[in-house]
């Protein structure tokens, strides 16, 4: 898998993840460790528990 691919997929889970932890693997995929930055994104999704129980922690708030 190439950076440029990797970049895309995590931009898929902006609205998912924290803004901290899409900055660090970004990071780490940008500085060439690019399976570290797989590793990490698997072991994050991991965490949350499967699809059902993600929230959506940066979702933008409805227009006042």
């Amino acid at each position: 898998m190439k950076i440029y691919e990797y970049l895309k997929i995590l931009r898929s889970y902006k609205r998912i993840l924290p803004k901290q932890t899409i900055r660090t693997l970004k990071g780490q995929a940008l500085s060439g460790d690019l399976t570290g930055a797989i590793k990490g994104l698997t072991r994050v999704m991991n965490e949350k528990g499967g699809q059902n129980e993600i929230h959506y922690i940066n979702r933008q708030r409805p227009k006042r």
